[in-house]
């Protein structure tokens, strides 16, 4: 009995493990290939061999119907990505959400972007298709007191491009120091034009921001001490410069009335409303966006679905 099972054993690892074929096997332990077949059934049916099939996309499937039902959301599209780390997420997210609004976007859409490089991931990934009448709007301002890079210019032409568009600029900052100018610019009739067709368009695509010092918002210049004090101490997260906390409530109105471009709850008009975003920095944004009901489409890694999934 000892030497059948050694045998059974030797056969499993020669064959699971070693790639060995079964003429190959049979050659070895002296045996013919029928008995080969039987001692790999053994193996099998005594447990000796388990085998699991790791299917990723039956996973993301399962993840985003529960996203789902869960956030009430149009579309949840989760990404499978091998390893939870920033520009790995950013490329596989920026790859889904260009293959999704390939597919969504028809002759007479208006698709307002935003900034920054999650985005820049998008555009990138865009593939050509051919439509009428497709515009292309900045959602949010974009010029900045630094000289670190928005992208602002790459994704808009990289977006214009791939929907035979020519693009709508936003030439002004997020966020400017007193609501006095902010209101002076918004009642230019060049810019107000802009603003407005932000507003009408149909599908908008934006991320969420995480709130640490590094990320590309901190680096621009916008924000005072005392802003700073608010965001650090209460903010989950930011959508087109507009923070919010854990529930998805604005967090300042000062501040909020400052930021030039799309308001939040503008987006909750839009048929499509797209927040694209991953990784262990980018969960409280994500979670407070989806409560405040900003997005009715979240393109996302499996990471982050389960950790929105286990929050909630």
């Amino acid at each position: 009995m000892e030497e059948r099972l050694k045998k059974v054993i030797e056969a499993a690892r020669m064959y699971y493990l070693l790639d060995y074929n079964q003429n190959d096997i049979a050659n070895i332990l002296g045996v013919s290939r029928p008995t080969v077949s039987r001692l790999l059934q053994t193996a099998k049916t005594e447990g000796i061999v388990q085998i699991k099939i790791n299917d990723p996309t039956e996973d993301v499937e399962n993840l985003s119907k529960l996203l789902q039902d869960r956030f009430e959301l149009k579309k949840a599209v989760v990404s499978s990505i091998p390893q939870y780390e920033n520009n790995l997420i950013k490329n596989y997210l920026g790859e889904s959400a260009a293959a999704y609004l390939h597919e969504i976007t028809k002759d007479g859409d208006t698709i307002g972007v935003t900034w920054g490089t999650t985005l820049y991931h998008v555009a990138i990934e865009l593939k050509q298709k051919y439509l009428k009448d497709v515009k292309v709007v900045q959602l949010k301002g974009g010029v900045s007191h630094s000289e670190t890079n928005t992208y602002v210019s790459e994704i808009l032409y990289l977006f214009g491009k791939a929907f035979d568009s020519n693009p709508v600029h936003l030439p002004l900052p997020a966020i400017v120091d007193h609501v006095v100018v902010k209101q002076a610019m918004e009642a230019d009739r060049h810019i107000k034009r802009v603003l407005d067709l932000g507003k009408q368009a149909n599908i908008a695509v934006f991320t969420t921001g995480p709130i640490r010092q590094e990320s590309l918002l901190f680096q621009l210049g916008y924000f005072s001490e005392e802003d700073l004090k608010i965001i650090y101490s209460n903010a989950a997260g930011d959508i087109c410069s507009r923070f919010f906390d854990d529930n998805g409530s604005i967090l300042n109105d000062s501040l909020d009335n400052r930021t030039l471009g799309i308001g939040l709850e503008d987006l909750k008009q839009k048929e499509y409303s797209i927040l694209v975003a991953g990784g262990p920095e980018k969960i409280r944004g994500i979670y407070g966006a989806l409560k405040g009901g900003f997005a009715n489409v979240l393109i996302t890694d499996q990471f982050t679905a389960r950790f929105l999934l286990d929050k909630d």
